[in-house]
C-alpha cells in the first residue's frame, strides 16, 4: 500500500503562529527586510517565515522566553526586548512583504524556513550577509540568491522567488 501523498490545506499561519514583535530578534541592529513571490513573480501575501540565528559572537544558544504575556487575559504582548532569542517569525503583508530586526550573526548566515500556500513541504534557505564557503561552491548566478543586498548602512533586502528564472537556492537537510 503506498502511502497518502500530501496535500496543502489553509493556509492558517495568521491564527496563533505570528505574534506581535515577531520579527524583533534583536533591535539596535540590523534590519532585513524583503518579499516572498511565487512562480509567476506576484507577491505572496500569507506567507509564514522562520528565522534562526547565530549571535554576533557566533553562539547559537538564544534566550527562551522573551515573548511577554497580559496577566489578565494570557493574550501575548511581544518581545521583552532584552534578550536575544536567536529565533523569529514573521508573516508576510498583503505586498508579501516580511521585515526581520537583528544583530548581523557572526557565522555570517541566518536560517529562513518558508511556509507558504501551495507548498506540500515548507522550504528552507539562508541569508548571507557577506562571503562564504558554501557560496563559493554555487555557480554565480545561483549564489545571487542567497546573498543580502545592501540598501544602505544596516539595512539589507532579501526577496525569496518560490519557483521561476530567479528561484531562491533552497537547501536539502534530509
Amino acid at each position: 500500500m503506498n502511502p497518502t501523498p500530501s496535500q496543502t490545506v489553509g493556509p492558517f499561519y495568521g491564527y496563533a503562529l505570528p505574534f506581535p514583535g515577531g520579527g524583533d530578534v534583536a533591535l539596535g541592529g540590523i534590519v532585513v527586510h524583503g518579499r516572498v513571490y511565487d512562480g509567476a513573480g506576484d507577491p505572496v501575501p500569507d506567507a509564514l517565515l522562520e528565522f534562526w540565528q547565530a549571535d554576533e559572537q557566533g553562539d547559537l544558544r538564544g534566550a527562551p522566553g522573551s515573548l511577554r504575556r497580559d496577566p489578565t487575559n494570557g493574550a501575548v504582548l511581544g518581545r521583552h526586548g532584552v534578550d536575544f532569542t536567536g529565533f523569529g517569525r514573521i508573516g508576510t503583508d498583503l505586498d508579501g512583504h516580511w521585515t526581520l530586526r537583528t544583530v548581523v550573526p557572526g557565522n555570517g548566515y541566518i536560517s529562513v524556513c518558508v511556509f507558504a500556500r501551495g507548498l506540500l513541504h515548507h522550504l528552507y534557505t539562508r541569508i548571507y550577509l557577506g562571503q562564504d564557503a558554501f557560496l563559493d561552491s554555487l555557480p554565480p548566478e545561483r549564489r545571487r540568491t542567497l546573498v543580502a543586498v545592501a540598501e544602505r548602512e544596516g539595512v539589507y533586502r532579501f526577496d525569496i522567488h518560490l519557483q521561476g528564472d530567479k528561484e531562491t537556492v533552497f537547501l536539502d537537510f534530509g
